[in-house]
């Protein structure tokens, strides 16, 4: 059972990983749950611990085979961020304040319209940045040396 390429792939996406979301159709319809994973390609979220499905799996090498319970995928139209204020399943939009940073709210009949947070699992980086110097890294006296000067011309190229 594979699951084949969406036609028309979402290009702005409200519902992000780490997402609090309800389901709000299929059997677990009307049960909670976090987003584990995102498939862009597909139009396709995977909340944990719901929509389990039955997987044979085979015996292999290094691996025991069996019955096992896995998360299906479930098309991002069957799920909606739950709002932090009231509980319920509600649209998300965004909105500029006033000092100019993006946030994301709930909308919709019955929404709060408060502030949804982004959620914090996507602050965190999956390879930390390196703080060593490593031995391809610029050395940081080349990187602050002044190599144009616009009143004399010093640094421009002969074309």
């Amino acid at each position: 059972m594979g699951w084949k390429a969406a036609q028309k792939l979402i290009h702005h996406w409200k519902i992000l990983r780490g997402d609090n979301v309800m389901i709000i159709r299929g059997k677990d319809k009307g049960e909670t749950g976090i987003i584990k994973r995102v498939i862009r390609s597909q139009n396709r979220v995977i909340v944990e611990g719901k929509n389990l499905v039955k997987k044979h799996i085979k015996q292999g090498q290094g691996h025991e085979g069996g019955i096992f319970s896995v998360e299906a995928p479930l098309h991002v139209s069957n799920v909606q961020v739950v709002d932090p204020v009231t509980g319920r399943p509600t649209k998300v939009g965004i909105k500029y304040l006033e000092d100019g940073s993006k946030v994301r709210v709930s909308r919709g009949i019955g929404a709060s319209g408060s502030i949804v947070p982004r959620p914090e699992i996507l602050k965190i980086r999956s390879t930390p940045r390196p703080t060593i110097v490593g031995p391809k890294d610029t050395p940081m006296d080349l990187v602050l040396e002044k190599t144009y000067d616009a009143q004399t011309g010093k640094g421009m190229p002969d074309l």
